[in-house]
C-alpha cells in the first residue's frame, strides 16, 4: 500500500456533525433553519463561517454577526463546504511549511478560489454556482496530506524550494515529489469518507482534464482555471492570471466573464487592504 493510501486509510471517521451535514445535502433540502441547527453544534464551524462571511472577498455591506445571517448570505451549499473544510482542517492539523504558508494562509487560499468561482459562475448561471460552491472550496484539501508526507520524509525544504522556483507548476511538483496531485488526493479522501460521487467527480480530474467525465468536464475546467489564477505560491499574481486566461481560452470558456470576476475579486481585496 502506498504512503498516500495508508495516510488516507488512517484518517478518523468524520465527526457526527459533518455526517449530519452530508445527509442534509444528499436529501436535497434547502431549509436554512435545519442547516443552522446542525452547524450550531460545532463552535469551530461557526467561528470559521463568520470569519469567511466577514472577509472582503464576499463584500457584504454590513458585519455578519450571526450564523443565520451568514447562511442566508453565503447560501446552503457554500456553508456546507465551510463546515466540511473546517472539519478536515481540524482532523489533519498539518504543518504547511512545504508550501511556505501556515493554516490561516491556506484557508485564505481556499476562500480565494471559492470566491472567484462564486463570482464567475454567478455570471454564468445560478445552478452552476450552486453545484460548484462545495468543490471550489474543498478541491485542494489534499495539500494537507501532501504537506504531512513531505514533512514525514524530510522533504519539506526540497518541496518548498521547488515550488518557489516557479519553474514548474505546483501540481507538477506534487506529482513529482509525492506521486499524486492535491485534487487527486482530495478525491481519494472523499471516497474514503463515502461523500457524494458528484463532489468526487467534479474534483478528481481537475489536474487531468482529459480524463474528466463529459458531464463533469466544464466543472473541472472551471475549477482548474480558478485554482491556476489563485495559485498557492502567489495568489492572483499576474503570471498566474495570464495562465488562467490561457487555459480558459483553450477550454472554450467565457473569457469576458472570467475577466470581470477577477477584476471584482481584486477590487474587493484592494478594499480589504485599505481598511
Amino acid at each position: 500500500m502506498s504512503i498516500i493510501a495508508s495516510k488516507i486509510d488512517a484518517l478518523p471517521p468524520l465527526p457526527a456533525t459533518v455526517i449530519e451535514l452530508e445527509n442534509f445535502r444528499k436529501s436535497g433540502s434547502k431549509d436554512p433553519e435545519t442547516l443552522i441547527s446542525i452547524i450550531e453544534k460545532d463552535p469551530l464551524t461557526i467561528s470559521t463561517l463568520l470569519k469567511v462571511a466577514n472577509s472582503a472577498m464576499f463584500a457584504f455591506r454590513s458585519k455578519v454577526e450571526t450564523p443565520s445571517r451568514a447562511v442566508n448570505l453565503l447560501g446552503v451549499n457554500f456553508t456546507i463546504s465551510i463546515a466540511l473544510g473546517s472539519s478536515v482542517q481540524n482532523i489533519l492539523k498539518t504543518d504547511l511549511r512545504a508550501y511556505g504558508i501556515d493554516i490561516n494562509q491556506f484557508m485564505r487560499y481556499l476562500n480565494l478560489i471559492a470566491a472567484l468561482v462564486n463570482i464567475w459562475t454567478g455570471l454564468i448561471s445560478k445552478e452552476l454556482r450552486e453545484e460548484l460552491s462545495i468543490p471550489a472550496f474543498l478541491q485542494d484539501i489534499g495539500k494537507l496530506i501532501i504537506a504531512e508526507i513531505a514533512t514525514g520524509y524530510g522533504k519539506t525544504d526540497a518541496f518548498h524550494k521547488l515550488i518557489s522556483s516557479g519553474q514548474v507548476s505546483v501540481e507538477e511538483v506534487e506529482r513529482k515529489m509525492i506521486g499524486l496531485s492535491s485534487s487527486q488526493i482530495t478525491a481519494n479522501i472523499f471516497k474514503h469518507w463515502k461523500l457524494s460521487e458528484n463532489l468526487i467527480d467534479s474534483i478528481e480530474f481537475v489536474d487531468e482534464i482529459d480524463k474528466a467525465k463529459p458531464e463533469f468536464l466544464q466543472k473541472a475546467q472551471i475549477l482548474k482555471v480558478a485554482k491556476t489564477a489563485c495559485t498557492i505560491t502567489d495568489p492572483l499574481g499576474e503570471k498566474h492570471i495570464a495562465k488562467a486566461f490561457e487555459l480558459a481560452t483553450e477550454y472554450g470558456l467565457d473569457i469576458t466573464k472570467l475577466e470581470k470576476a477577477i477584476d471584482t475579486l481584486q477590487e474587493r481585496l484592494l478594499d480589504e487592504k485599505e481598511e
